[in-house]
C-alpha cells in the first residue's frame, strides 16, 4: 500500500495542476468574502449551478482516483485507509474548488448505508456513482409527527407482488428537489412494534424509472434559502429490488444512516460542505471582529470570546476522535452523536455571543464589512440544532446508549 506521505504528495501534483491555490496568508479585515453561516444562502440558479460544478469537481476526482480514496476497488474506491483520505481532504482544503455541500448527504450518509446494506446491483451499479457526482441522493426519513422520534413515522409501503406501493409524506429533506434518488423509510407492518415494522428503500427520484406519484416542493426558510423540501408520495410504486436491507429491517439501515450522518456533521460537514468546522464559526475572524470594534480589551468580552475559542478546539478535537475511531474499524453507532451534539452546542454560544458583541449591527445590514454577515449565523443554528436529531434526542441517546443510564 502506498505511503500516507508519498500519497499527499500525489494529491498535491493533482491538486495543483486543476485547481488554484488558496492564498492563506491573505487575511485581515475586509479581506475577501466576509460570508459566515451554518448554510450558505443561494439563490435557486445558484443553487443549481453549485451542484453542477460539484458533479464536475467529482468526475475530476474520481477519474484521476481522489474521488474514493478508502472505498473498496471493487465499487470504484482506491482501497486506501480513511487516514489516506483525510490526507486528501487536508490538502484540498488549501485549494480553491467547489464546494461539495450538496454531496454531504451522497457520499457521508447514504452511500455507506448502501454499501452496508444495499443488494449486489445497487453496490456495483451506484456507488461509484454516488461518489463521481453522477447520482446525487437524499434523505426520505423525517415527517411531519416522526423527526427526532422516527419510530413514530406513518409513511406506509405495501407489499403487492415484486412492488411495494408507498404513500405518506416525507419533510426536511435536503436538496430532494436536485436528487436522483432518495433513502425512503416506510412503515411496511402496522402491527409490527414501531422499530421492527420498518423497510428502507432507495428511491428513484429522476429519469426512467423513476415512479409516479412523488411531488417535491421546495420550503423557504427564513434565511432566504431553499434546500428543503416537503415530499408527498402517493400511491408511489416501486419494484423490490430498490429495496435496502431486509423486509422490515429497516431500522437497522437507519441506525447506519444516522450514525454516520451524525459524525459527518459533528465534523462541521469537513471535506463536503467547504470549509467544514473552520468556516461555521472561525475564531480568527470573532478576534478580527472584536477588535474591529474597539472592545478588544472589554473584561467580559474577552472572556465570552475565550469559551468561544476553547468551545471551538473541544468541538475540533472531538470530530477527529469520532474520525479516528471509525478509522480504526468502529462502526457507526449512538456514540457518533456526540460530536453532532458539541458541533450544535458551540454554534449555538457561538451565534449569541456574536450577537451580544454586535447589538443591533447583526439584524440591520448597514453595509458595513463583517458585520450584518454574522445574521447568516444566527438564523441558520437554528437548523443545526434539528438536523442529524434535535440536542434533547442526542443527550437522551448518549445518556442511555452511551452510558447506560436509566430512562
Amino acid at each position: 500500500m502506498q505511503s500516507v506521505a508519498d500519497f499527499r504528495a500525489d494529491a498535491e501534483a493533482f491538486l495543483a495542476t486543476h485547481a488554484s491555490r488558496l492564498d492563506r496568508d491573505v487575511s485581515g479585515w475586509e479581506v475577501g468574502s466576509d460570508a459566515v453561516g451554518a448554510y450558505q444562502v443561494l439563490t435557486d440558479a445558484e443553487a443549481a449551478a453549485a451542484i453542477e460544478a460539484a458533479r464536475r469537481w467529482r468526475r475530476t476526482l474520481f477519474d484521476a482516483g481522489f474521488g474514493w480514496v478508502s472505498g473498496p476497488v471493487e465499487y470504484g474506491g482506491r482501497g486506501l485507509t480513511l487516514e489516506h483520505e483525510r490526507a486528501f481532504l487536508a490538502c484540498e482544503a488549501g485549494y480553491d474548488v467547489p464546494a461539495q455541500t450538496a454531496f454531504g448527504s451522497t457520499i457521508g450518509m447514504i452511500a455507506p448505508s448502501v454499501l452496508a446494506h444495499g443488494p449486489a446491483w445497487m453496490r456495483d451499479e451506484l456507488l461509484a456513482a454516488m461518489h463521481r457526482g453522477d447520482v446525487l441522493a437524499c434523505q426520505l426519513l423525517s415527517e411531519p409527527g416522526a423527526g427526532s422520534d422516527l419510530a413514530a413515522l406513518r409513511t406506509t409501503a405495501r407489499r403487492d407482488g415484486d412492488e411495494w406501493v408507498i404513500d405518506g409524506q416525507k419533510v426536511w429533506s435536503s436538496n430532494a428537489h436536485h436528487a436522483d434518488v432518495g433513502l425512503l423509510l416506510a412503515r411496511s407492518d402496522i402491527n409490527a412494534p414501531a422499530r421492527r415494522g420498518t423497510t428502507m428503500f432507495l428511491l428513484p427520484l429522476r429519469g426512467p424509472h423513476a415512479p409516479g406519484g412523488v411531488d417535491i416542493r421546495p420550503l423557504r426558510q427564513m434565511t432566504g434559502a431553499a434546500d428543503f423540501n416537503e415530499v408527498f408520495l402517493t400511491g408511489v410504486r416501486v419494484h423490490d429490488r430498490y429495496r435496502v436491507g431486509e423486509v422490515h429491517g429497516g431500522w437497522d439501515v437507519l441506525r447506519t444512516t444516522l450514525g454516520n450522518e451524525r459524525a459527518a456533521i459533528g465534523a462541521g460537514g469537513a471535506g463536503y460542505g467547504g470549509a467544514g468546522l473552520a468556516g461555521l464559526a472561525p475564531p480568527d475572524r470573532v478576534i478580527q471582529l472584536i477588535r474591529h470594534l474597539g472592545v478588544d480589551s472589554d473584561p467580559l468580552v474577552r472572556q465570552d470570546v475565550a469559551r468561544l475559542v476553547s468551545g471551538y478546539e473541544i468541538t475540533r478535537f472531538t470530530a477527529l476522535r469520532t474520525a479516528s475511531a471509525l478509522a480504526a474499524g468502529r462502526e457507526p453507532g449512538p456514540w457518533t452523536a456526540t460530536s453532532k451534539l458539541f458541533l450544535s452546542q458551540h454554534l449555538n454560544r457561538s451565534a449569541g455571543t456574536i450577537a451580544r458583541i454586535l447589538g443591533a449591527r447583526i439584524t440591520a445590514d448597514s453595509g458595513e464589512w463583517g458585520t450584518f454577515a454574522w445574521n447568516q449565523l444566527l438564523l441558520g443554528v437554528v437548523g443545526v440544532r434539528i438536523g442529524g436529531g434535535t440536542d434533547e434526542i442526542l443527550r437522551n441517546t448518549i445518556a442511555e446508549k452511551v452510558l447506560g443510564l436509566p430512562r
